[in-house]
């Protein structure tokens, strides 16, 4: 067994995961809602089976049934279970193979429609009357209907690829996949928006639906470990090369590790095979390859729309890792010189101990913040190009990050010595970020800029869309408008495209 927990993040409160609780709240309601009470009255009519006639006329034709359909399919589970029915129907253990089954819904539909027990069946009126008497006290079948049911003779119902993923088969099931999906929906949550979350969690589901179905899989399946597999997927891939810190488990053995998150992907698809091949359970592992699949794909998807940066590590959990604690220690010593050396207006000083703290966190906004702010008093000087687009790089996700952003462009343009030196991509991310904030002006002039390159920077169409789209919601239609030509050129196909070109000029 092998199992990788993230440690990078937890949840935030201030902006809670509702859809991901409300995702683990739907899975619990149907499970103990429907399938615990559909389990109890099955327990009941179990035992009224075991004393009626039928276990000896019925029984022996579902070992036949399934030891052909392991046959067919030389599938390791389907001869698992044939085995486990036949040493049951030895050991008279009736109650148990009445539950087999039921959760056979292609026999049971033949034996009810007396395609396996017919009328020239030598105990056939006996089957029948029997059967009737214990007809009233089975309950309507659930998990059966809405599970994914691949028996050569069941009936397709797309349906069900979805339906299947909100059901059970006990408790320790649906716990283990809400302890999961709780672990990696919230990052990704936090990052897509509830909405968007939602549609890749049920797309996931569907894919590992179709991934199982598409393997030849036979019996029915059942539960959420596909369309988690997929938010597993989707959460490295986000993450990709960043070094995330996992808890993991290897048989007994038990330890943290700091890996690429994207190395996790080939290793949970390899460990997903591996169990296919190797063994016997009754455990639909192609449905976790498909999630795996799906997931990425998706994730892959977005992010070529359209750039989604990962939350941060927690400080919280950061301090649990002793190389972080003394990082953590190193950084107040660092933060504390610098305040110093500024309040004595040492500047130059201040801004070589402020770039050593950069170096350790390279996202703090406030650390930054000090660092170009020492660091303009020399502005010909690398460190205060290097603080400059290292805020340019911050993600821009809140007002605040953006404003920053902003004042730190202002100044910087101002003052650079000899001039600004900006990548492509960071221009676009400045272009993006101030469009979002309605500084158009600083968004438009740098968008001229990257127009007129030959090899505008990957994403440009999308960034082009955001700042006229900005424009027209702003009330500035005829700058929206003058921004046609280009959108024409770079994405003709647009729908913003084409409604820019159906208004008339003023």
């Amino acid at each position: 067994m092998f199992v990788a927990i993230p440690l990078e993040t937890k949840p935030s409160w201030r902006a809670p995961p509702w859809m991901t609780l409300l995702l683990i709240l739907v899975n619990c309601a149907v499970y103990f809602g429907w399938q615990v009470p559909e389990e109890l009255a099955l327990d009941k009519s179990a035992t009224l089976y075991a004393r009626s006639p039928l276990p000896a006329i019925e029984l022996p034709m579902l070992v036949t049934h399934l030891r052909a359909r392991a046959d067919a399919s030389g599938s390791t589970r389907d001869r698992g279970s044939a085995d486990a029915a036949q040493q049951a129907l030895k050991n008279n253990a009736h109650r148990y193979l009445y539950t087999q089954l039921w959760y056979e819904p292609g026999f049971r539909a033949d034996l009810l429609a007396g395609r396996v027990i017919k009328a020239d069946h030598p105990q056939h009126e006996a089957w029948r009357s029997a059967r009737a008497e214990l007809a009233a006290h089975e309950p309507a079948p659930f998990t059966v209907r809405w599970a994914h049911n691949r028996d050569s003779t069941a009936e397709a119902r797309p349906v069900t690829w979805l339906t299947a993923t909100f059901l059970h088969g006990s408790t320790e099931h649906l716990l283990g996949n809400m302890v999961f999906l709780f672990l990696f929906g919230f990052t990704l949550e936090l990052t897509l928006g509830a909405p968007l979350y939602l549609l890749c969690y049920l797309l996931g589901g569907v894919g590992a639906s179709l991934l199982w179905g598409a393997t030849g899989a036979s019996g029915i399946g059942l539960g959420a470990s596909g369309a988690v597999s997929a938010l597993m997927a989707m959460y490295v891939v986000l993450y990709r090369l960043r070094r995330i810190r996992f808890f993991y488990m290897i048989a007994f053995y038990f330890n943290y590790a700091r890996w690429p998150a994207l190395v996790m992907l080939p290793v949970w698809v390899a460990h997903e095979l591996l169990q296919q091949l190797l063994s016997g359970a009754p455990v639909a592992y192609m449905a976790h390859v498909g999630g795996l699949l799906a997931g990425a794909l998706l994730m892959g998807g977005l992010l070529l729309v359209r750039r989604y940066d990962a939350p941060e590590p927690d400080a919280a959990l950061q301090a649990a890792d002793p190389r972080a604690v003394a990082q953590q220690a190193e950084l107040r010593q660092l933060t504390t010189r610098a305040t110093d050396l500024a309040q004595q207006l040492r500047f130059a000083d201040a801004a070589a101990v402020w770039e050593k703290a950069a170096r350790l966190a390279p996202r703090d906004v406030s650390l930054l913040q000090a660092w170009f702010d020492c660091a303009r008093h020399a502005p010909a000087s690398d460190g205060f190009h290097t603080a400059a687009r290292l805020i340019f790089k911050l993600p821009a996700r809140d007002a605040a990050t953006r404003t920053l952003q902003h004042q730190a462009y202002q100044c910087y343009l101002q003052q650079a010595k000899p001039g600004v030196r900006l990548s492509a991509d960071t221009m676009q991310r400045l272009v993006r970020s101030f469009a979002a904030e309605g500084h158009f002006r600083d968004a438009e002039a740098l968008a001229t800029s990257l127009a007129r390159m030959q090899s505008p920077p990957e994403g440009w169409p999308a960034t082009l869309e955001q700042l006229v789209s900005g424009l027209a919601k702003a009330g500035k239609p005829q700058a929206a408008r003058a921004w046609l030509p280009e959108l024409q050129r770079t994405a003709p196909d647009s729908a913003l495209a084409r409604w820019l070109a159906q208004q008339p000029e003023s």
